[in-house]
């Protein structure tokens, strides 16, 4: 793994035990996983669908696509996000591959074929988003779709801010990245793309401020 990549991970690592603590990560209030299970059902075609989640943490999202009848594969730089993800997804009887490595520029052990790819909250850690885009968009299958969670953070977590540097490379998409702006790199990329405003507390444990959305764009 190179250097940058070990940083990242240790980075993510560090918070891999306490990660789920947060309740849109963890998805372990009822209400707030009810809210994100009815969010990807609308977000996603018919189950079962080939989805890649990519940045997929401790893989709540991928146990929730899972449960509704879709075939999740995900991938994550950090180990021990991976081995929480891992074992959530077998503590609720599912066999799906849960895998270490670049989401960026995912490895080619998880397919090269996608109904959808999934992520949520990742782009602003990459440090050139729009290649990154470029080359999911390749992995989708004609029809595809691509579904980006995201938002611009009024002010980035004190952990984000202050300590996330990793390497020389620059990540211009820090602190999160505005809806108008990632319509705009995806343009020339994708057929048609919507935005769809994500203010509802219950998806968040909690009421937000700043910008919080999800595009679905089509290959």
């Amino acid at each position: 793994m190179p250097e940058t990549s070990a940083s990242v991970a240790s980075f993510w690592d560090a918070f891999a035990a306490s990660f789920d603590e947060e309740a849109d990560h963890g998805l372990r209030d009822p209400q707030v996983k009810a809210a994100w299970a009815e969010r990807l059902r609308s977000w996603m075609p018919p189950s079962p669908a080939d989805v890649l989640d990519l940045g997929c943490g401790t893989g709540s999202l991928s146990l929730v696509l899972a449960e509704q009848g879709h075939r999740p594969v995900g991938v994550d730089l950090a180990p021990l996000m991976i081995e929480q993800a891992r074992r959530k997804l077998a503590a609720a009887g599912f066999d799906a591959a849960m895998m270490v490595g670049d989401a960026s520029n995912p490895p080619a052990e998880a397919g090269a074929s996608f109904d959808v790819i999934l992520s949520r909250h990742l782009l602003w850690t990459l440090p050139d988003p729009q290649e990154a885009l470029r080359r999911w968009i390749g992995l989708l299958r004609p029809g595809g779709r691509l579904v980006l969670i995201e938002g611009r953070w009024a002010t980035a977590e004190p952990s984000e801010d202050q300590s996330y540097e990793v390497g020389s490379e620059s990540m211009p998409w820090m602190g999160g990245v505005e809806a108008g702006r990632l319509l705009e790199a995806l343009q020339p990329l994708v057929k048609t793309s919507r935005v769809e405003p994500l203010p509802d507390p219950t998806l968040w444990g909690r009421t937000i401020q700043d910008e919080r959305y999800a595009v679905v764009a089509f290959a």
